[in-house]
């Protein structure tokens, strides 16, 4: 997989904010779609806190080797899936985190048997498709393509 390419595509979704803000469930987020931790220097700071562009850089570059490494954890084939089913599975990983994503467990079934047409329908069979329409509607659409070949 492109991880480059991975890179555009979330940083296009998520948008680039170098202030502190709150995400669609009202929890403190900044950068590329960060949400802050205790352990970030961000933590506690107010809404409209700015950040710089390399902070920025630097807690997305981390936010991508979690996702990944959430990836390989959640399905067991991730390595020999086509780079296309990669990115979208990253994609919903970023957005999603580990937990959630794991929560798909029809879906993590049907990528395990290769089977994209019904890992379509499981995504857009879920509360995070209602959450976030546009994004949803575009990963799946790529995941129905990749069923048909």
């Amino acid at each position: 997989m492109n991880k480059d390419t991975l890179r555009e595509e979330i940083a296009a979704d998520e948008g680039v904010r170098l202030d502190v803000y709150l995400d669609h469930l009202g929890l403190p987020t900044v950068g590329i779609g960060h949400l802050i931790r205790e352990a970030d220097a961000e933590h506690g700071r107010p809404v409209g806190t700015q950040i710089t562009p390399e902070r920025c850089r630097q807690l997305f570059a981390l936010d991508i080797v979690v996702t990944l490494e959430d990836c390989l954890a959640l399905f067991d084939n991730w390595n020999d899936l086509p780079d296309e089913c990669q990115l979208i599975l990253a994609n919903m990983a970023f957005n999603l985190g580990r937990s959630r994503l794991g929560k798909f467990i029809k879906l993590k079934a049907a990528i395990e048997a290769c089977d994209y047409a019904e890992a379509a329908t499981q995504m857009a069979d879920s509360k995070w498709a209602r959450q976030v329409p546009n994004r949803a509607g575009r990963l799946i659409d790529r995941m129905k393509a990749l069923a048909d070949g």
